[in-house]
């Protein structure tokens, strides 16, 4: 079974507008659509993915969680949104009114600070929840979006918190590997994979230490679709050295125990 961890999709007229900005200075690769993401999946072999959807302003939460909440169901996996400026009352309502199964949280565009109480608390009513949470951690943007979403903050951010399913993006240190092997590699989190435009830029031998050091069992496959090309990560890992066992995991077995998918349907 293959999952991928990381996709962000929005409603198509959106999805052009937002792509057309390059998003963190890169171009995309795919469209950014639902229907878009159905036929990568089918050329990639991918089974399921779990579809992001991110608000930047606490009055597109309701409607961001409307639309990822209608997302089919046999492949994919929605991930909606939280904002810190709503009570954590009408977050945790508008995700259940809709469906949604989970929560992206993304420093760079939100206001938010994994510094931050508020954010600890949010993450704490969602482990009460039983919602997972995936999060962008490390750089991508200017001084100030780097520093709210900085490697150094995670362990304390996740520490102690009963029953929280968090995946931390980017090995937890997109664009400074250093930071992550510091502060992430060894938190009480999930690492994902995806480090656009590509993770075979990364060198194998240092990314198979982190895995292991890590514990090959709690990393998991992510593209960050669409900025990358999942077949071409997909290959990418394969190509790390790694075990059957630890390479079946990363790309779906872990995510699958991780979110309790027991079935996929066949792309």
């Amino acid at each position: 079974m293959i999952i991928d961890a990381h996709c962000h999709v929005w409603p198509d007229d959106i999805a052009r507008k937002v792509l057309a900005n390059r998003p963190v200075g890169l171009d995309p690769v795919h469209d950014g659509t639902l229907d878009g993401l159905r036929r990568t999946m089918d050329a990639a072999g991918i089974d399921m993915a779990m579809t992001l959807a991110v608000a930047d302003m606490a009055r597109t939460v309701h409607r961001t969680n409307e639309f990822v909440g209608t997302v089919d169901r046999s492949r994919f996996v929605p991930f909606g949104t939280v904002h810190p400026d709503l009570t954590i009352e009408r977050n945790i309502a508008s995700l259940k009114d809709n469906g949604v199964v989970g929560v992206k949280l993304h420093p760079l565009f939100q206001d938010v600070s994994f510094a931050d109480a508020k954010v600890r608390d949010m993450l704490v009513a969602l482990a009460e929840n039983d919602i997972p949470v995936i999060a962008h951690v490390g750089c991508g943007g200017d001084h100030v979006q780097n520093e709210r979403g900085a490697s150094r903050h995670l362990p304390s951010l996740v520490r102690g918190i009963p029953g929280l399913r968090f995946i931390a993006a980017h090995f937890g240190g997109y664009h400074d590997l250093d930071a992550a092997e510091a502060w992430s590699v060894g938190a009480g989190v999930h690492l994902e994979t995806s480090w656009p435009p590509s993770v075979g830029n990364l060198p194998a031998d240092r990314i198979r230490g982190i895995i292991r050091r890590h514990g090959a069992d709690r990393v998991v496959y992510g593209s960050d679709w669409p900025m990358t090309d999942p077949a071409t990560e997909i290959a990418a890992i394969r190509s790390w050295g790694l075990t059957a066992e630890e390479e079946a995991g990363v790309l779906g077995d872990n995510l699958a125990r991780l979110l309790g998918i027991t079935e996929a349907v066949t792309a």
